[in-house]
């Protein structure tokens, strides 16, 4: 398994964000609404694509699912609330189909989630892995 870093795209103000991001095969241009899989666009939701930005900002750090909540849908968590499970599992399985020998999310149980670029030379991918 090798890592990825985070690259940005391109030139960007050393004091904000990378307009776009670079993960190996995936590309995100969140000004644009945009995410690729080597070259070809992801057909996300809106949710879905938040969801991913706010991850890959966090390259390497467990957000909570309170954190990646208020950050993509705009308020508090409801106690018990699945959404973030679900939309996560979804992503997993888009991400999964464009590009299988990749593993992007991982759970944290009992944590969050973290975004974590890792070629798996199994080509098991993201849906090997549970959204729980």
């Amino acid at each position: 398994m090798m890592g990825v870093t985070l690259r940005p795209v391109e030139a960007a103000d050393p004091s904000d964000l990378p307009s776009a991001f670079g993960f190996g095969p995936l590309e995100l241009r969140p000004d644009e609404g945009l995410a690729s899989a080597s070259g070809v666009a992801l057909h996300l939701s809106v949710r879905e694509f938040g969801l991913l930005v706010e991850l890959a900002r966090n390259d390497g750090r467990i957000v909570r699912r309170e954190e990646l909540y208020e950050a993509v849908w705009g308020e508090p968590l409801r106690q018990g609330d699945r959404t973030v499970d679900v939309y996560v599992r979804r992503l997993r399985v888009k991400l999964s189909q464009a590009l299988p020998t990749w593993s992007f999310i991982h759970t944290h149980v009992g944590f969050g989630y973290r975004f974590s670029p890792a070629f798996e030379s199994s080509g098991r991918g993201d849906a090997a892995q549970s959204a729980l």
